[in-house]
């Protein structure tokens, strides 16, 4: 919201698009914004009204529109004060276009579209009016969003952590059984409501089932020039090439055979999409990170790491019952990600050679920093230690359920406390 809050007021204010996997909660978010932050909203559903798009493809005149809307909504429609809502936009790319005559013709009008699967309609620029608009990305909740949510007393001690302090033991242990929930639950808005009104596994559980279904027939549904069975063969790969030794992805692990030219394009669509997170391989941990990308080198991990928990079948007792089990450091790594995105300003990469490989490296600033991640309180990492040594960073970073310590060189950053690193380390 306060992202929203700052969009609102803000004197150069384009239209604002927001991205989003399907079902993060972009709907809800804008309905919100406008009930609370407006005197009025209106919203549009071009997914449910079909009859809408007449109005775009014969209007080029925002005024015109705002006119014709103000009448289907049976509210008029005023500048700065009614925020106008156009969801599922994807399906009429006209609306898409209009928001560029907004920018230049009636920028007083206060527009927000959104749409599922409208980040695969971005990437492709000649589909929407670049540079006319403001964009904004929506995640599913971080472990901060989730325990605001669940335990908002906990929430308040967790917010007054600062840098140095010692955490005592009761906080800590009541903080890491909140991130073990985090990983049964995950981020999905559907999910933690439910976590919140019945504290029932099972129900999480069907939810986290029906959405992996209704993304799997989205893809089904996709008729566009990516082939679906191909998006579906990669996002059900997901799991078994995290599993590998080195998570490195894999082409030929999605069909025997299979190579870049085969699966690439599927891969777009999905990160795309906001589906899935990849993360490059470096060639050297230096400034800037994103100049020594290997771009045929990459990992990738799945958006939520709720719904990654239950595709892989991990039952709840293995992670509610601290037992070492089969990809227990792989679903680590999917949630320290998903709480380092949009952290800084180069998205995290990670570092693998012959000899060696680093879980994440950071760039913060002209500094690199380098990130193991450990999913128990196990702390040997030789890779880690032998960078840190020949290297002697300023700043080094290991997650794991030890306490917040520095360990010599080595920052020790709990778990739970991953989506608060800038400021921690």
């Amino acid at each position: 919201m306060v992202e929203l809050e700052r969009w609102k007021s803000d004197a150069d204010r384009k239209p604002l698009v927001l991205r989003g996997a399907r079902q993060v909660g972009k709907t809800w978010l804008m309905k919100e914004f406008g009930k609370s932050r407006y005197k009025s909203f209106v919203y549009f559903n071009f997914d449910e009204e079909d009859a809408l798009r007449s109005v775009f493809s014969a209007n080029k005149d925002p005024r015109r529109i705002v006119e014709l809307l103000s009448m289907i909504a049976g509210v008029k429609i005023l500048p700065e004060e009614t925020l106008v809502i156009f969801d599922e936009v994807q399906e009429c790319p006209e609306a898409l276009n209009t928001l560029k005559y907004f920018r230049e013709n009636a920028n007083e009008y206060h527009v927000i579209a959104a749409g599922s699967l409208l980040g695969t309609l971005l990437a492709e620029p000649k589909s929407y009016p670049v540079g006319m608009v403001n964009l904004l990305d929506l995640y599913p909740l971080t472990f901060d969003e989730f325990l605001e949510a669940v335990d908002p007393a906990l929430y308040a001690y967790y917010g007054s952590i600062q840098k140095g302090q010692l955490i005592e033991d009761i906080f800590h242990n009541r903080l890491l059984e909140a991130y073990n929930s985090y990983l049964i639950i995950g981020g999905m808005p559907e999910c933690v409501a439910s976590w919140v009104k019945y504290r029932d596994p099972a129900r999480v559980s069907r939810i986290q089932r029906e959405l992996v279904e209704i993304y799997e027939n989205d893809f089904s549904k996709h008729n566009g020039k990516v082939n679906s069975g191909r998006i579906l063969m990669v996002f059900r790969s997901i799991v078994a090439q995290l599993a590998k030794p080195n998570e490195k992805f894999m082409y030929g692990a999605v069909r025997e055979g299979g190579r870049a030219r085969d699966f690439e394009e599927a891969i777009e669509w999905l990160v795309s999409a906001g589906m899935l997170n990849r993360v490059y391989n470096v060639s050297k941990m230096e400034h800037p990170l994103t100049a020594f990308d290997k771009l045929d080198q990459f990992k990738l991990f799945l958006f939520d790491t709720g719904l990654l928990k239950h595709m892989a079948g991990i039952d709840n007792g293995a992670i509610l019952l601290k037992s070492d089990y089969q990809f227990k450091g792989q679903l680590t790594e999917n949630y320290v990600l998903q709480q380092l995105r949009g952290q800084f300003d180069v998205e995290p990469r990670y570092y693998s050679d012959k000899n060696s490989e680093l879980d994440f490296v950071l760039q913060v600033g002209t500094e690199i920093v380098p990130v193991e991640v450990k999913a128990g309180e196990d702390k040997s990492a030789p890779s880690f230690k032998r960078f840190i040594f020949d290297r002697q960073p300023e700043h080094a970073v290991r997650f794991s359920k030890r306490g917040y310590r520095k360990d010599g060189g080595i920052t020790n950053i709990p778990l739970y406390l991953a989506r608060r690193v800038k400021e921690l380390m």
